[in-house]
């Protein structure tokens, strides 16, 4: 099954092979001049067009691209289609963390037969639910879109996932770790890819700006005394590597100082070793020329 390349980008926009696909789609920080000749790019079956508003639609040049079609991600399986957002429905910037959360899950479920939870908020269609249930943990996805609930549902038959032990979940992110806490529920792994504007399952507005680090602080409330990593990755202007990497290293360094001051659950040595990476979310074409496409910041426990 063919998978995703990143051909070329420039004049603020980028041309991908998406499996048997050749897209063109906007991309903000593609501030240069493409290499590939203007007749390459021009080779396409779909591209979107944003307009002045904000809005935008397909240009669609090869009709077989309305239907539905799969690509491989390093053994899971995608299940893609154009949308209205211009999305297709994965984020190839995120193989990356995608990966990495796998192993550190694996490597935790070799050394010990202990069950791993992860929270998944923000979930979409299921890339990092998938990467970790397949590593090993038990997993929690939520999204408020019963459409991308069920879109990630699709992903996971698709990736013969189907009977990981996920849980799938249509609530608003707020009011679902609300919940969480009250039921005094603890988890060794959390993600989070929020997103700059959007609404819960009951029309409740989320402004990352005023929501986001709320979110956090009660997230530390669902941290584990035996908790591995928190991934945040966000897309949003002004959410910076080292803004983001700021927020956690508060959050997180809060979870294990309580610890620290609780000699009956663990000791000052994990403060040390406690590591965070922070970085932008880089999707390189065939020349190693880097498309930069979000912000990330990942905790992982001493």
């Amino acid at each position: 099954m063919k998978s995703y390349k990143l051909l070329d980008s420039g004049n603020f926009m980028k041309l991908e092979q998406v499996g048997p696909y050749r897209i063109s789609r906007p991309s903000a920080c593609a501030v240069w001049d493409p290499v590939l000749p203007a007749g390459e790019w021009k080779k396409i079956d779909a591209e979107f067009q944003r307009f002045s508003d904000g809005n935008g639609e397909w240009k669609v040049l090869n009709n077989d691209i309305k239907k539905p079609w799969a690509i491989d991600i390093a053994g899971i399986t995608f299940n893609l289609k154009l949308t209205g957002f211009g999305h297709l429905g994965i984020f190839a910037e995120q193989e990356t963390n995608w990966l990495q959360i796998r192993d550190i899950i694996s490597k935790r479920k070799s050394q010990s037969k202990a069950s791993f939870n992860v929270l998944n908020l923000f979930a979409y269609t299921g890339g990092s639910t998938l990467f970790s249930a397949d590593g090993g943990a038990e997993v929690v996805h939520l999204d408020a879109s019963k459409s991308s609930v069920n879109w990630a549902r699709e992903n996971a038959a698709s990736s013969k996932l189907d009977d990981a032990p996920i849980r799938w979940i249509v609530d608003d992110v707020q009011e679902f770790v609300q919940k969480e806490i009250r039921r005094e529920k603890k988890y060794q792994g959390i993600i989070l890819d929020p997103p700059s504007y959007g609404r819960g399952s009951k029309n409740q507005i989320w402004k990352i700006e005023t929501d986001l680090l709320p979110l956090l602080k009660n997230l530390k409330k669902l941290m584990a005394d035996d908790f591995s990593f928190m991934l945040l990755s966000a897309h949003s202007p002004g959410y910076t590597p080292i803004s983001l990497e700021n927020q956690l290293r508060q959050i997180c360094g809060e979870w294990r100082q309580s610890l620290v001051s609780s000699p009956d659950k663990c000791s000052a040595e994990g403060l040390s070793s406690d590591k965070y990476v922070s970085g932008e979310m880089l999707i390189f074409d065939k020349t190693d020329k880097a498309l930069p496409s979000g912000a990330y910041c990942l905790f992982q426990a001493g």
